[in-house]
């Protein structure tokens, strides 16, 4: 069903600003079809949140779906640029039929993308997407709102505030962050002022870095995606730990004390056991990708837990973790998605889980962050042209002999790119030269197939 689609990816719409899809015109056009979408036959008014983060295309966009929005009859609800799980938390809390959020997340400003959540908060279904997508190929002008039912749009000045709040009512009650100093790197991005002030509430010391936006340097050299920066900040300033957003705020990382990066799969793993151990966990599964390090599985193993994979992309994580009840789910990325405070990944809110075990176990960072030993892990794209080449029958031959190398003791992950014309090889063993014999044998016979 989903190559069917035109416009929607794993992700909502996405692509370079002013440029197909990322036009005036089919944001307007978007805009007019998931109104219709989301507007029942009642009388009673409806309603839509709209929130960006600060590239300077995010301007343009929110204009041509405000037109769209309010023609389809839709009142608007501005709240400026939020973090991607804020404009989440506000559409149900709101009551709102439906959410959108402007951004390309860790994508550079050149880029802008636009997401959408149902009124429950959680991102569309696919079947959802779909019927968006045809609405937005057809004339929608006989469907339009009469001239006295066009919406009307307002600002919400308070949505910071609240969002402050919610995530702020995620941390222990009774905790403090008092007498920690945190680096705080929201990459020029969404968080820039929610992030630092939540944290600041509770107590921490703050640094600030990647918090002064101008419209075209989110994620450049900053965040989540360039964590050196943060690294090099934290031993500046000699803090305890460091906190990387991306443009959007959905994802995170940490940087210990030392400087040294931690990345999505231990923040998982500490959370788990955490969770776990003070009985917040719902279940025995936790729900992470098929990127996820072979040593995170095993390590929750160790612990009577299972690591439940999916598809690359924090949806599918969240479509899992509603199948079989599970509270805890993340990407090796850093998307960390906490279904007790929030229907998508929150950087902030996990952030402060892991703020709250440092807290509680009086630990420094680089003690409490690291739950495992990675296996070794490789990824390499081999590009391709023509037909996908994991749709051929040799492509099980190779899985067949990669195993038998393997031998139990590692796994290969083979997946096509959903943006370019790439196969990503993805191996993981105890050993470093297992692992890379395997790469490279994957590797070299995809491209004998693709060039056959």
């Amino acid at each position: 069903m989903a190559s069917k689609r035109k416009f929607f990816g794993t992700d909502g719409i996405r692509g370079k600003a002013n440029t197909a899809p990322m036009t005036v015109e089919i944001a307007q056009k978007l805009g007019q079809a998931a109104g219709l979408y989301f507007r029942s036959n009642s009388q009673r008014r409806h309603n839509v949140v709209l929130g960006k983060d600060t590239r300077l295309s995010g301007y343009m966009i929110e204009c041509a779906l405000v037109a769209g929005f309010l023609s389809a009859g839709m009142d608007v609800t501005l709240v400026g640029p939020l973090p991607t799980p804020a404009i989440a938390m506000l559409t149900r809390s709101l009551r709102a039929d439906v959410g959108v959020m402007i951004s390309a997340s860790h994508n550079p400003f050149t880029d802008n993308g636009i997401k959408l959540f149902g009124p429950d908060g959680f991102k569309l279904s696919d079947e959802a997407e779909i019927e968006i997508e045809t609405m937005m190929g057809q004339d929608l002008t006989d469907r339009l709102a009469a001239p006295e039912d066009v919406g009307r749009a307002s600002r919400l000045n308070d949505a910071a505030g609240r969002y402050i709040e919610n995530a702020k009512a995620s941390f222990p009650r009774g905790l403090r962050l008092d007498g920690l100093k945190i680096v705080v790197d929201c990459a020029h991005g969404s968080a820039y002022r929610v992030a630092p002030k939540a944290l600041w509430e509770l107590g921490a010391e703050i640094v600030r870095i990647g918090c002064d936006p101008d419209g075209v340097n989110i994620n450049n050299g900053v965040g989540s995606t360039h964590p050196e920066t943060l690294s090099e900040a934290v031993r500046e300033h000699d803090a305890d730990v460091g906190i990387a957003l991306d443009g959007d705020a959905d994802r995170l990382l940490i940087v210990d004390e030392t400087g040294a990066v931690v990345d999505g799969d231990q923040i998982l793993g500490l959370m788990a056991l955490s969770w776990k151990e003070t009985g917040r966990l719902a279940g025995t599964s936790v729900v992470a990708t098929v990127m996820s390090n072979l040593g995170l599985e095993k390590a929750l193993e160790a612990n009577g837990l299972t690591l439940q994979r999916t598809a690359v992309g924090d949806r599918y994580v969240v479509e899992r973790m509603r199948e079989i009840g599970a509270n805890l789910g993340g990407e090796q990325s850093g998307h960390m998605v906490l279904s007790d405070y929030a229907t998508t990944g929150d950087g902030l809110i996990a952030a402060l889980q892991v703020l709250a075990v440092c807290v509680e176990q009086k630990k420094p960072a680089s003690e409490v962050c690291r739950v495992f030993k990675p296996y070794p892990q490789r990824l390499e794209n081999v590009r391709y042209t023509g037909d996908n080449p994991l749709h051929r029958p040799e492509v099980e031959t190779l899985r067949a002999q990669a195993d038998s190398c393997l031998a139990g003791r590692g796994r290969l992950v083979l997946r096509a790119s959903g943006t370019e014309p790439l196969i990503r090889v993805m191996v993981e063993a105890e050993d470093q030269a297992l692992v890379d014999a395997v790469v490279n044998d994957t590797c070299a016979a995809i491209r004998h197939l693709t060039a056959g």
